[in-house]
């Protein structure tokens, strides 16, 4: 019965370190809110939705983004062409 006890507390000793996330996830997850932090401050320095605004909104957020060393997506955003309508 002791040692059924014993091993019952030192479940309970262990368990808080088992739900800890490590340190992976906590950059992941800081990645993740600077990114959106980019994003928001972007979108207050040029709220407009036109096509020049865009595009500045979008520098901003690249900008933001190399500044905290964080990845930018691989292609720019580029409006379509005169001749290339959807």
């Amino acid at each position: 019965m002791a040692s059924l006890a014993r091993a019952a507390l030192v479940l309970l000793l262990l368990l808080p370190y088992a739900a800890r996330a490590d340190n992976s996830q906590k950059d992941t997850g800081e990645a993740w809110r600077q990114t959106d932090r980019c994003a928001h401050e972007a979108f207050q320095k040029y709220p407009d939705y036109t096509p020049q605004s865009n595009a500045k909104r979008e520098a901003a957020r690249r900008a933001c983004l190399r500044d905290h060393h964080l990845p930018a997506p691989g292609s720019a955003a580029v409006p379509p062409q005169d001749g290339d309508k959807l």
